[in-house]
């Protein structure tokens, strides 16, 4: 999780800077609410287009953790968007949608129990193989 926020505080980093950029204003009054939802959009943007694109940002992926819909399938737009409303929700209510995984039956965040998604664990025969493993394959025989 510490991961991903890194790699989402980059992404509100440079989203933000082209907007204070352009709008100076955006951090004060109404602006600000306005920036703060512009950030949220982002993320949300940023977190379906990589579930979509196979189920894994790139924290996941770093983990082996796939995003899947209840039977396994690719999660669909939908899905992707009520999970993310869901545990933005669950993180603004002092994280009670992960701390729900504690008494959940099968240790699921509410976020996907509500959703319809499931988070499922990778082996290493279910990652690609990156150009680089090839090659060294090719070479031992």
């Amino acid at each position: 999780m510490l991961y991903e926020c890194l790699l989402l505080l980059t992404l509100w980093f440079v989203a933000g800077f082209v907007v204070v950029g352009i709008l100076p204003s955006a951090a004060h009054g109404v602006g600000r609410a306005l920036f703060q939802a512009y950030l949220l959009v982002v993320a949300g943007i940023y977190f379906v287009w990589c579930w979509r694109r196979g189920g894994q940002t790139l924290a996941m992926k770093t983990w082996r953790i796939r995003l899947v819909g209840t039977q396994g399938q690719p999660v669909s737009l939908r899905q992707s968007w009520l999970r993310f409303s869901l545990a933005s929700l669950g993180t603004l209510a002092m994280g009670a949608g992960f701390l729900w995984a504690l008494l959940d039956r099968d240790g699921q965040f509410l976020h996907d129990r509500l959703a319809g998604t499931r988070l499922v664990a990778l082996t290493p025969l279910d990652v690609p193989k990156t150009c680089h493993g090839d090659a060294a394959e090719d070479r031992q025989g």
